[in-house]
């Protein structure tokens, strides 16, 4: 067959071939770029992840109490095991490390001395051999500890500049080191003498950041503690102290670099360090912290890959739905040409042969130029050419199956629909629903692997659209047909046409077009505001107020103080303690029930505060209500802790500690969750502080809830410290430690930061593509649809207009025609995406976004305007089309062309 002529043909056919080379480049631009985009949203997202964490959270360090071995010195058997350690390492993780640190302490101990004495200073001292100290510090007075070792020469010690100024030490200072007994008996003295003072060149060098620290002091604890400090010594000193018996500890850091953590080679980064947890060298201990951020990240990107597969797969659909239309529409368009070819003694096979030679001029070269396309996407390719390569083969065939499907014979009426389907036709389409139900059952109860590409779990969502749009097909032409009859007894026949026409239209493949499109994006709207949703949840769980200040211990009248702050409208105590044992009498004796959390609550209080808050959910009314009296208090427990009381037949009297006072307390009421609690919180015991028994100690609240307007975080902050200050400074006992600062989280804040880093940015993009992608071609569909019976919307249109037909009553009955089309399908679609997010939520992992809050999809009323929305828009569109189309055909022109497609 001459590739001359089928190129004639392809341009005299130019539209309907540059449809389908369109399409055929979408496709393959999805399946080649869309896979780098999200690889570069997730490592975006690891890289901000990872980059907002302490750098000391990516430390893998072992720590050993060896003994030194007679065959070497101490810092060269460390320093073996540091480099044995880092070789048995899993290649995964060994290959993400670019940066270590080696250093042998011996622990503080007590150090004497006349410059420390001329300040009545008490301090114990840690000496630590670091190699590499000098590169990473610059000397700013004397000398750094010698190497050399001199026999009876002082241990050489050099310190921090500013650790040293603050407890009166210079170059050249000299102290003695020894051990004190339980008595306090300073012994066995050895001569210490401070070498020289340094400074870090950056502070910031993860060398510095091995505990305890040698640029910070520690602070006693109380009156008669030492400050506590640490000095750099000589690697011979090291030695020779480890020879004389002197307790030693060796510590390996070993850092894992942002750049070398990949998003796509998390998984198997995280196998790595389980694997050396469970395979931990007899002798050491091993600290990890780095696994908790990243298991948290893997399962985001994995609940928002499974979720991009549900979206790409209604997407993908849509897109074969649509090049099977255009194949159609195409091949209807030249059904005398094919049957001219037959009539004159052609094969049955011979029209389907020119549509494949047309195919391989336009469908491989689109199909490339997508590919290449897609490759300009930022982000790591994945093996995706395989599936393009499967697509583009599919294109191409759709065209000359098209044609092998034109019957022999002329054109056929296609606006006539049988009541009764064939027996054929309908046991496919039983069987069509039957196989839909039955995938959505087995994907819930057989679950799946999040984060992989489930055969199953694609289907689904296609399955249960195929079958909405099969019952709707069914169901929509009876209702029209009964508005058809009543209208055919009124006046008029724009009505009555229309409906009639509507109602025998043969639409079977454009609507289950449309309904895929419509309900994929359906599906991430309502998908999308589940997920919201939790997340507020999240957030007035963990804050159910405006802010919360979270500290050690405040003052009384702390909650006076912000009560009298601008904006603040409410403010109300909590007490919060943790791993409380339930006893079963006053005098403490263990019920042998575990620990539990205790949660002390002003319950009107709190009530005021999530009402100022516009925070959703109810103070038990047992709380609100409670008042002083005899008896024990009531309280709400969790389902754990009821049960274990009932059994122990301690429902009605039980008892547990609050800051050294036992109150007795009895079950009544049982809830799952409760806020300011952790998710992952199981036992627990809340009492209504209000309620509580006059005893001789008071409690005082540890955290505090405020609601209020354009809350001045910074003064709350202050307010909260001051508060602290003051109850360390009018207690019965105080001490030289000043308090910790305390937290202060607005409700605000904790939304801000469940919606942002992470994987959000995946999740984000997966929802807005498939949004916008699916109303896109859905209008798309819609316009197809218009399309394959406009000739016949024409021929009917021109003999009216002859018969007196105006041009109004034209617009009212293309609006008849076409509104219950658009209507039924853009419903449909959006029932169908209003109930995928309740049959695949169980196994979509959608928590991991939310805070561990599980996701409930519910009723949307937004939904409802957006499809009403829609729908008027996609009629819109629709009648848009066809007056185009119109115009294109010029409509006198249609009765003497006498040809319907």
């Amino acid at each position: 067959m001459s590739v001359g002529a089928a190129a004639r043909r392809v341009r005299a056919y130019g539209g309907q071939f540059l449809l389908l080379a369109v399409l055929t480049l979408v496709v393959t631009l999805l399946v080649s770029g869309v896979p780098r985009l999200v690889n570069r949203l997730a490592e975006q997202g690891l890289r901000a992840q990872l980059t907002s964490e302490p750098p000391a959270r990516r430390d893998l360090s072992y720590t050993s109490n060896a003994l030194v071995p007679t065959t070497k010195t101490a810092m060269a058997d460390a320093q073996e095991r540091f480099d044995a350690l880092a070789a048995g390492m899993p290649p995964q993780v060994r290959s993400a490390i670019t940066e270590r640190w080696l250093r042998v302490d011996i622990p503080p101990t007590r150090v004497v001395g006349p410059d420390l004495a001329a300040r009545n200073l008490l301090v114990d001292v840690g000496l630590r051999a670091m190699p590499g100290v000098q590169d990473v510090g610059t000397l700013v007075e004397g000398a750094w500890p010698s190497e050399t070792y001199v026999p009876d020469r002082p241990i050489e010690v050099a310190l921090d500049v500013d650790v040293a100024r603050k407890l009166n030490l210079r170059a050249g200072s000299r102290l003695r080191i020894g051990t004190v007994d339980l008595a306090g008996t300073f012994g066995n003295p050895k001569p210490l003498v401070v070498s020289g003072l340094f400074r870090p060149i950056n502070r910031a060098d993860g060398a510095w950041e091995g505990l305890p620290q040698l640029l910070r002091i520690i602070e006693p604890k109380g009156d008669s503690e030492p400050f506590t400090i640490t000095g750099v010594i000589a690697q011979s000193a090291m030695n020779k102290r480890a020879t004389e018996g002197w307790p030693i500890q060796s510590e390996f850091r070993y850092r894992l670099g942002i750049d070398r953590i990949a998003a796509s080679g998390l998984n198997q980064l995280i196998d790595g360090l389980q694997e050396m947890q469970r395979n931990l060298p007899p002798g050491y201990a091993l600290t990890i912290g780095v696994d908790v951020p990243l298991r948290a990240f893997a399962a985001q990107v994995n609940a928002a890959r499974t979720l991009l597969a549900v979206i790409g797969a209604g997407v993908l659909a849509t897109l074969a739905g649509l090049i099977v239309l255009a194949a159609m529409l195409a091949t209807r368009r030249r059904r005398s040409e094919f049957a001219l070819i037959r009539a004159r003694g052609g094969a049955a096979t011979t029209g389907a042969r020119r549509s494949l030679a047309e195919s391989l001029l336009v469908v491989p070269a689109a199909a490339l130029v997508g590919w290449l396309l897609g490759t300009l996407f930022p982000g790591e390719p994945d093996p995706t050419a395989p599936y393009a390569a499967a697509a583009t083969v599919l294109v191409t065939l759709a065209l000359p199956l098209a044609t092998l499907a034109v019957p022999a014979g002329g054109a056929a009426r296609r606006d006539l629909v049988r009541m009764r389907p064939s027996a054929r036709r309908l046991t496919v389409e039983v069987s069509l629903l039957l196989l839909a139900v039955l995938a959505a059952v087995l994907l819930r109860r057989r679950g799946l692997t999040l984060g992989e590409v489930d055969p199953l779990l694609v289907s689904v969502p296609v399955l249960l659209a195929v079958a909405a749009a099969v019952l709707a097909l069914r169901a929509y032409p009876w209702p029209l047909r009964l508005v058809s009859r009543l209208a055919a007894r009124t006046r008029g026949t724009v009505t009555f046409l229309g409906t009639a026409r509507a109602g025998r239209s043969a639409v079977a493949a454009p609507l289950v077009v449309v309904v895929l499109a419509i309900g994929t994006a359906a599906f991430c709207g309502v998908a999308a505001a589940g997920v919201a949703a939790s997340r507020d949840r999240t957030a007035e769980r963990i804050v159910p107020a405006d802010a919360l200040i979270r500290g050690e211990r405040f003052a009384p009248d702390t909650v006076a103080a912000l009560d009298g702050m601008p904006g603040v409208r409410a403010v109300t105590p909590v007490l919060i303690e943790s791993d409380q044992r339930l006893a079963a009498d006053d005098l403490g004796t263990d019920a042998r029930m575990g620990q539990a959390t205790v949660l002390l609550v002003d319950g009107p209080g709190l009530a005021t505060v999530t009402e100022e808050s516009d925070v959703d959910g109810a103070v038990p009314a047992v709380l609100r209500s409670a008042r002083t009296e005899p008896g024990p208090l009531p309280a709400i427990v969790s389902p754990a802790v009821a049960a274990d009381l009932s059994r122990g037949g301690l429902a009605d009297s039980a008892f547990i500690s609050v800051q050294g006072q036992r109150y007795e307390f009895r079950v009544a009421g049982a809830q799952d969750t409760f806020p300011l609690l952790a998710a992952n919180i199981s036992r627990f015991v809340i009492l209504p502080w209000q309620a509580l028994p006059q005893r001789s100690t008071t409690p005082v609240p540890t955290s505090l809830l405020v609601a209020g307007d354009r809350l001045d975080v910074q003064a709350l902050r202050q307010a909260g410290d001051q508060g602290q200050l003051r109850y360390q400074q009018q207690g019965a006992v105080t001490g030289r430690e000043r308090p910790l600062g305390v937290t202060v989280d607005t409700r605000a804040g904790v939304r801000r930061d469940l919606g942002d880093g992470g994987a959000n940015g995946v999740l984000a993009f997966g929802f807005v593509a498939g949004a916008v992608g699916g109303t896109v071609l859905g209008l798309l569909a819609i316009a197809f649809t218009v399309l394959a019976g406009a000739r016949a919307r024409g021929q009917v249109l021109s003999r009216l207009r002859t018969l007196g037909l105006s041009r109004r009553q034209w617009r009212g009955l293309l609006l008849v025609e076409l509104a219950p089309l658009v209507g039924v399908s853009v419903l449909t679609g959006a029932l169908v995406g209003a109930v995928l997010p309740l049959v695949l939520n169980p196994v979509l992992g959608l928590s991991a976004f939310t805070g561990g809050m599980p996701v409930r999809v519910a009723f949307e009323p937004g939904l409802v305007v957006a499809v009403v929305a829609l729908g008027a828009v996609a009629l819109g569109f629709a009648v848009a089309v066809e007056a185009l189309n119109n115009r294109r055909l010029r409509l006198g022109e249609v009765l003497r062309l006498g040809e319907e497609s």
